[in-house]
């Protein structure tokens, strides 16, 4: 009689979980199924363990335990990674991750070749300014990232005289390779995927809303470049 309570009592159990699997979001929905499994084991551990199956309970109730703690840990190396775009100019590298806004590249070229921006001092950083005097893309570039991590930057750069000088050209067309990168896509993106990368970023980093003119051109070119081979 006991035995037939407790199964009741189980099949009671599974349906309001049910009931409440309906009334939740399909991303809840997922991660309740992931952790029902669990549940369920957990549940009809404590009821072996309420009829007097105190052996058989216990051992449910560690193997819930066990299975609880598996599936949170493949849930977290599952996580994908943060989606990232790349531009590049002649002499520099940088990488923004689309989650945090976050900026941050190398140095490709010039006395501070190879080194990593966010490894370098503010002083040296004006170093690099004043190297590419003659590189307006790369300098643009360094401003952007100047901006983020220094905001009175500028003034340093006022004291010692400013340091602006002629600068050269642009570097030309961007290439579909080049495009995909500062979206962030992978080759071979619908024309979808291409608006969708666009928009998001273009959220984070449009002048009006705290971006930079230089960056959203960029981001702006390469939706041109890919959409007109959609066409």
């Amino acid at each position: 009689m006991s035995a037939a309570l407790g199964l009741l009592a189980a099949v009671l159990v599974a349906g309001g979980l049910l009931v409440a699997f309906a009334r939740v979001n399909a991303a809840s929905l997922a991660n309740a199924l992931r952790l029902s499994g669990p549940l369920i084991l957990g549940l009809a551990g404590v009821i072996f363990l309420v009829i007097g199956r105190a052996g058989l309970g216990g051992m449910l109730l560690s193997g819930a335990a066990g299975l609880y703690s598996f599936v949170r840990k493949r849930a977290r190396v599952s996580m994908p990674a943060g989606q990232r775009s790349t531009v590049r100019t002649a002499a520099l590298e940088m990488e923004l991750d689309h989650d945090t806004g976050g900026l941050d590249g190398f140095v490709l070229a010039g006395s501070h070749e190879q080194k990593l921006l966010s490894a370098m001092a503010l002083k040296q950083l004006l170093e690099l300014y004043a190297e590419l005097s003659g590189d307006s893309e790369s300098r643009q570039l360094l401003e952007t990232y100047l901006d983020g991590r220094f905001p009175a930057w500028r003034e340093n750069v006022k004291a010692n005289g400013g340091n602006r000088q002629g600068v050269a050209p642009g570097s030309g067309a961007m290439t579909k390779e080049e495009a995909y990168k500062v979206l962030g896509l992978e080759t071979g993106a619908t024309t979808a995927d291409i608006r969708k990368a666009h928009r998001r970023l273009m959220q984070r980093l449009h002048p009006d809303l705290g971006g930079t003119s230089f960056l959203a051109a960029r981001i702006n070119e390469a939706k041109d470049v890919l959409l007109s081979s959609h066409g």
